[in-house]
């Protein structure tokens, strides 16, 4: 993997991009063969909050983590965390809905840790996907300023309404800076 290591409103010192590295070199035991895309991280602070936001582009998903710690060590050790969990959730779900031997599976290995531990992990993993809840609503027309204040009312970090603009399902979410975002389907 090839890193591309960026501080905001900091400087990266030779030390913490060796550390960067290191940890997310861990990553590549998941894999077959190391990916051969760019991973962008970005190191930055903000309010005395050290951040990491991690970017792995992968053949058909995308790694994504981003932790916020008040010491950078703790930031990218927290993130690798993140992203190992993710992985082993696709693989998980890889093996589950592709049963061909040419799918995404051939992406990662079969075995990638250290004895027993493996298997247990990823029966955790599956036992964390189950449906407990489902829910069906009628959906007034309504447009995002509306879709905001309903969501804020019923104290949700995301809503989701028929846009009255596009006349599309539409979504809401509270960001982690407190503004807020839409989401649209693409067309």
């Amino acid at each position: 993997m090839k890193y591309n290591i960026r501080g905001q409103r900091m400087e990266v010192t030779d030390a913490l991009r060796d550390y960067v590295e290191k940890k997310l070199s861990r990553l590549e035991r998941y894999f077959e063969a190391p990916p051969q895309s760019d991973v962008n991280v970005t190191l930055s602070v903000t309010k005395g909050q050290q951040a990491i936001e991690v970017t792995i582009p992968l053949q058909g998903f995308l790694l994504r983590a981003e932790e916020k710690r008040e010491d950078m060590y703790a930031s990218i050790d927290f993130v690798v965390d993140k992203l190992e969990r993710q992985i082993r959730k696709h693989k998980t779900k890889i093996n589950r809905n592709f049963r061909h031997p040419d799918s995404a599976r051939a992406l990662f290995k079969d075995d990638y840790g250290s004895g027993n531990g493996v298997s247990t992990l990823i029966r955790e993993e599956e036992d964390d996907l189950e449906l407990v809840r489902t829910k069906k609503f009628n959906m007034k027309p309504m447009d995002v300023e509306e879709a905001i204040l309903q969501m804020n009312l019923v104290g949700h970090n995301f809503y989701v309404f028929a846009n009255s603009v596009t006349k599309e399902l539409s979504v809401v979410y509270r960001r982690h800076d407190g503004k807020y975002g839409l989401i649209e389907a693409a067309e």
